[in-house]
């Protein structure tokens, strides 16, 4: 089997299943190792991002997926008569953030930590497919794990949670103490 055969069976799977494939199940329909898989995948996103193709092949999690690039937008928003993207709430946003960050968390690590109910929020989330149920924890009640999903990688561009930006120490202490003086500003009224 040559190159451009191996190259033409991995761009029908991508595409026919259109979601994100293990390199190795790839690596496998193409009777190759995952490093040659790796490297010829390597190859196909250079070629397409040179021939100006409106798809790519993105990375997940050990895993890729073809999608649409993300200057071509505003097309597909155009051909579908869609008006708006789907955007999330700031309190949608902070639950994410936790459970990206925590996970495997419960909905009332989530809240604890926020401060307020979070049904709305996960809710939402769950249903843009940015958090999964992991399982259950095995405590009183047996409360739902989340964490975050291949549709999460994909909206936010990174390849793994590896990629997250780093919290410093010095900024989780300045908002210990900004929630601490809004706390007291609360008790002092």
């Amino acid at each position: 089997m040559t190159k451009n055969n191996k190259k033409a069976i991995i761009e029908a799977i991508l595409f026919s299943l259109g979601e994100a494939v293990q390199v190795s199940r790839l690596a496998e329909e193409i009777g190759e190792d995952v490093k040659s898989t790796r490297k010829l995948m390597a190859e196909m996103i250079e070629d397409m991002k040179s021939a100006g193709r409106g798809v790519t092949i993105v990375e997940l999690d050990d895993a890729f997926q073809m999608c649409s690039k993300p200057e071509m937008y505003e097309y597909l928003i155009d051909i579908t008569k869609t008006s708006h993207k789907n955007t999330l709430s700031d309190s949608a946003l902070e639950a994410l953030s936790i459970i990206a960050y925590k996970q495997p968390v419960t909905r009332l690590d989530v809240e604890k930590i926020r401060g307020v109910n979070s049904d709305y929020a996960i809710n939402r989330l769950l249903e843009f497919e940015l958090i999964k149920e992991l399982g259950r924890l095995d405590a009183p009640g047996k409360p739902i794990l989340f964490g975050t999903t291949e549709q999460f990688l994909r909206s936010f561009g990174v390849k793994s949670l590896d990629e997250l930006p780093e919290i410093s120490a010095s900024l989780v202490e300045e908002f210990k103490e900004q929630a601490e003086a809004e706390v007291q500003i609360k008790l002092d009224i």
